[in-house]
């Protein structure tokens, strides 16, 4: 921050931040259904968005505050290691291509609302299905906490809540603010509220981009300078340039690789996923993501310019914040905070709504209530919504920020381990539904030690998510190798299950649900279709 309150970006800023708020509020009169009070409704959007709605949905949930802020920021402190997001967001669109089609399909047809839910029927397991749905809660609380985060960094730039000697409530309360307005237009709109910001979200932060991408090179002295002076500054600090070094590469592409395949294991890229009303949908969504992946490219180039720039900051997540504010007009660096303030918002709300719609139907529904109502899911999963968000804003007010970002990698790392079960399932049903059991327990116990061994010079533990990999003796990314071991043990367990003859439970779905459309699941019987009452497999 230049010093003091900058109150023509605050102003933009909070223009914009009403905006969106009351166009919170009003997304639950956008598309009413005639039932309300059902999970469908509330947390999927009624299953009725379109391509583009879908589109920006699914952009709104995957590129973040965070991934504004953290990306670049990344760039900023390590050079072009930190572009590791690029290759990942390549590798992944044609993985969802394959696989979320034919999860939209029979979810559809059996009125499935999580991942949890299909796992349980294809295996016939409520103890996998727990084991799924305990995995996403786990892994999205710290991914809120840091949208949380991405906005803390934009209001300290700004000026906003006072300096570090100021009381905690009133250096909070701006944080408060937004948290408490977020809470309710999830509340009152569920996933409607943020399918209809996602479209302000992303105009803003392409405007934002673009005009960086030739206003601040143009400011600096051109691209050229930009890249001697990073380059300057990596060959400095022993960082080998602007490449990664040698001994980087396995991490690199280790990271790259397991990076892609957890992207879209996390619950709220599936709950986007669900949102949509046809399987031709999603197939078109995802051909048109990759202009996500272009826009990361250039946002990642902000690291080489906050460096030419000269901006110094102690925390690497202010870096572009105040690139913005030191380089553009006030009034377009609070059009710029406003793009990284909505991007906050939107993904929380659809983390959040994920994270309930996982409690509601594998655990609440399950092993507490198996006679809940739709009304009472739908009521139950409102409240949970806002649990999950007092948890994630408990964490960030209470804990260092660096915490915040280790426990999203060790999250990273955890989600991975459900991709056996619900991308495998999802092709095959050989895999046994104990071993895959046993498969993800020996993922989530030997990627967790693993992690907590890792020191960073400012952490003992959780300072990282690579280590040595066993057997290679390269350094990779522990959620890869955790991944390897998962696939290994489910493997050799489910011969040695089917070779004893264990029961495997009954598969509640068929082939033909795999590419049914919308009109095929709309000549299901009504029975079939409604949440809850696809055939009930038996539970392990």
């Amino acid at each position: 921050m230049t010093g003091g309150v900058n109150a023509v970006a605050l102003a933009v800023f909070a223009l914009f931040f009403l905006a969106v708020t009351v166009m919170g509020f009003l997304a639950a009169r956008w598309r009413k259904p005639g039932n309300e009070h059902t999970l469908d409704e509330w947390g999927l959007g009624g299953r009725s968005f379109g391509t583009w709605i879908t589109w920006f949905l699914l952009g709104g949930d995957v590129y973040t505050a965070y991934t504004f802020v953290a990306v670049p920021a990344a760039v900023y402190a390590a050079g072009a290691t930190g572009f590791f997001a690029v290759p990942y967001t390549i590798l992944v669109y044609p993985l969802i291509f394959t696989f979320l089609p034919r999860l939209w399909s029979v979810s559809h047809r059996h009125g499935y609302v999580t991942t949890a839910d299909f796992v349980r029927g294809r295996f016939g397991s409520k103890r996998l299905s727990l084991a799924v749905a305990f995995t996403g809660i786990l892994a999205t609380m710290p991914y809120i906490a840091l949208q949380l985060v991405g906005i803390q960094a934009v209001l300290d730039v700004l000026g906003v809540g006072g300096g570090e000697n100021t009381n905690w409530f009133a250096k909070d309360l701006p944080l408060l603010i937004a948290f408490g307005v977020l809470a309710a237009y999830t509340y009152s709109s569920g996933l409607r509220a943020p399918a209809m910001i996602a479209f302000v979200k992303d105009t803003l932060i392409y405007v934002v981009i673009v005009v960086a991408i030739i206003y601040i090179p143009i400011k600096l002295g051109g691209f050229d300078h930009v890249f001697a002076q990073a380059s300057e500054k990596y060959t400095a600090a022993g960082a080998g340039g602007l490449l990664p070094p040698a001994e980087g590469r396995w991490t690199y592409a280790t990271l790259a690789l397991g990076s892609a395949m957890a992207m879209f294991m996390y619950p709220h890229s599936i709950t986007a996923t669900l949102s949509a009303r046809s399987r031709e949908v999603i197939r078109r969504s995802t051909t048109v993501m990759p202009l996500y992946t272009l826009m990361l490219g250039l946002l990642a180039l902000l690291g080489f310019m906050a460096i030419a720039a000269g901006v110094k900051v102690t925390n690497g997540q202010l870096a572009i914040p105040q690139l913005f504010e030191s380089m553009f007009p006030s009034w377009f660096a609070g059009v710029a905070f406003a793009a990284i303030g909505i991007g906050a918002l939107v993904p929380a709300a659809i983390m959040s709504i994920a994270a309930a719609n996982l409690f509601t139907r594998n655990i609440y529904k399950d092993f507490i209530r198996p006679d809940a109502t739709p009304a009472q899911e739908t009521k139950v999963s409102k409240l949970v919504s806002l649990l999950v968000k007092v948890g994630a804003l408990v964490f960030v007010l209470t804990m260092d920020k660096t915490v915040a970002i280790n426990f999203q990698l060790l999250g990273g790392i955890w989600i991975l381990q459900t991709f056996p079960a619900l991308v495998g399932g999802l092709f095959t049903r050989w895999f046994h539904r104990w071993a895959l059991l046993a498969g993800w327990a020996v993922g989530m116990i030997y990627g967790t030690f693993a992690a907590y061994g890792v020191a960073s010079p400012t952490q003992k533990h959780f300072g990282g998510s690579a280590k040595e990999i066993p057997g290679i003796g390269e350094i990779g990314y522990i959620g890869l190798t955790a991944f390897v071991l998962n696939v290994a043990v489910t493997v050799v367990v489910t011969f040695v299950l089917k070779a004893a003859k264990a029961p495997e439970g009954i598969d509640a779905t068929a082939p033909g649900d795999y590419t049914a459309d919308t009109a095929e699941t709309e000549a299901v019987p009504a029975a079939t279709l409604r949440p809850g009452t696809s055939p009930a497999p038996t539970p392990s």
